[in-house]
């Protein structure tokens, strides 16, 4: 038996999968590292708890398994987005990574589109975020100039970790697209972007794509890890592009919606020229040629648990969720709207806060637990109306993440969607995306669509029920009403917050 390794090097933590032919993981391992918030606003990792815990984590994937190293054909990864790393001319890392949810960068967004203006989504086909790279350069070129001045090259996460693993500098085009520095549709680093911000162009890794080659392991990395030096390394993708290839979303019209900590809905697209004027996020996929649509809830299941933590933390998530079923679609005319941390798809306003309106006597918690899950399903839906709008038929959704592990949600996006919702077999995110780009890369299929055929096994669909797609339409309305309103009154509120 012969296997592929996918690498998550996520946020918290880095996840290993051991993939064999038919796409069943025979083993994983986790390995946490800590986060570091220095200031407020600010989130900084080591780039070494990444090396480190990715070398442990495949030693132990491989001593646990049990399998003989000669059996791994290669490994891939799929990465956190958007993290600055900075390295000089040794590859020696020159200050902490600055991660995609730090937001110290509001001032740097503003100055790049008072210096862009038009050309940035021209171009980089994004508007300027805090969670992007090229606002952290920025911020690292006006605050710390004389680290800047040392460095050699700027890499995002995953990249970094493979260049120890293989001595390789190298960055494929979905994370790249992430950058505000890719010109999106020509795959090239954008010159113009760089001179605007007096920025070399010397400081951007070469480009390659996610099934590409990158190198093999460094003998003291195989020895460390358990594998054989003559392991092949490929470049990986982006945590989302990664997850909608361990999705299946490889065709036109397929769509996912992820509901984690966040919540993601990203619909598959081969028109380069496609410009959404920065309503959503239009980044390159995995897959050679091929792009994707993608709006973000930025408090998707973080939502449910922190209601769970604080009105209910006595109780499991099971629990919590038992009495869903009985309350009615409308949750007795209550709603929540899920900006509990601000929003970004499709209102990027960091001031907003959520709401709970209509609120009675006879509201029990079943009533608030249905309606927060209706608010985060409503804040998706928003994103996928907006694909929509660009031409897209979406009649069929891949569900992925939390919000794919209970079925009385799994109807509820079905009928607030009115699209059928597709539960797979085996759902292993993005880490699946990675193994998926190590098994293509090392031949064991013709191309990443018949690599998806073989993985990927829908396990139960979920349709929409008319009754209820009428009444969630009514609801998702008075839904969209609620920003409008709410907006001028949470920014006078932020003042009182602390």
């Amino acid at each position: 038996m012969k296997y592929v390794i996918g690498v998550d090097l996520g946020t918290s933590a880095v996840k290993t999968v051991l993939v064999d032919p038919q796409g069943k993981v025979a083993f994983e391992h986790s390995e946490a590292y800590p986060l570091s918030r220095p200031q407020p606003n600010w989130s900084e990792q080591n780039p070494e708890d990444w090396v480190e815990g990715t070398i442990v984590s495949l030693h132990r994937l491989i001593e646990t398994s049990g399998v003989d190293p000669s059996q791994v054909d290669g490994l891939s990864f799929s990465g956190q987005m958007h993290g600055l790393v900075l390295v000089d001319k040794e590859g020696t890392v020159l200050r902490p990574a600055i991660l995609w949810n730090d937001t110290r960068t509001t001032a740097q967004c503003r100055k790049i589109e008072r210096t862009l203006g038009p050309k940035l989504l021209e171009i980089a086909r994004n508007a300027a975020l805090e969670g992007f790279t090229l606002p952290k350069i920025l911020w690292v070129q006006e605050n710390e100039p004389e680290i800047l001045s040392q460095a050699a090259l700027f890499l995002l996460p995953k990249d970094y970790v493979r260049y120890r693993l293989t001595g390789d500098y190298a960055m494929d085009y979905s994370d790249a697209a992430g950058t505000l520095l890719l010109d999106v549709g020509s795959k090239v680093w954008s010159a113009e972007i760089a001179e605007a911000f007096s920025l070399p162009l010397s400081l951007c890794p070469k480009l390659v794509e996610s099934f590409d080659l990158t190198g093999t392991l460094l003998p003291e990395i195989a020895a460390a890890s358990g594998l054989l030096p003559s392991t092949k390394v490929f470049a990986g993708g982006a945590d989302n592009a990664c997850g909608a290839l361990g999705a299946g979303i490889l065709g036109e019209g397929r769509t996912m919606c992820s509901i984690g900590t966040s919540g993601v809905v990203l619909s598959y697209e081969t028109n380069k020229d496609l410009n959404l004027e920065g309503k959503v996020h239009f980044f390159n996929h995995g897959e050679k040629d091929a792009y994707y649509i993608m709006g973000v809830t930025l408090a998707a299941g973080y939502s449910l648990t922190w209601f769970k933590e604080t009105f209910a933390a006595d109780k499991s998530f099971e629990e919590l969720l038992k009495g869903v079923d009985s309350i009615p679609a409308g949750s007795g005319g209550l709603l929540f709207t899920p900006y509990i941390v601000g929003e970004r798809t499709p209102h990027p306003d960091p001031n907003i806060r959520g709401s709970f309106i209509g609120m009675d006597s006879g509201h029990t918690l079943s009533h608030f637990t249905r309606a927060v899950l209706e608010g985060i399903t409503f804040s998706l839906r928003e994103s996928i109306e907006i694909v929509r709008a660009s031409g897209k038929e979406i009649t069929e959704i891949v569900a992925i993440g939390g919000g794919a592990k209970n079925e009385a949600w799994l109807q509820m996006q079905a009928d607030v969607f009115n699209a059928s919702i597709v539960k797979l077999e085996s759902e292993q995110g993005p880490a699946m995306g990675a193994a998926m780009l190590a098994a293509y890369g090392s031949g064991w299929f013709a191309s990443l669509g018949e690599c998806a055929e073989a993985f990927i096994r829908p396990a139960e669909v979920f349709t929409p029920n008319p009754q209820q797609v009428a009444l969630y339409n009514g609801l998702f309305d008075l839904f969209q009403e609620v920003y409008g309103q709410t907006r001028e009154l949470n920014n006078k509120l932020a003042a009182y917050r602390q």
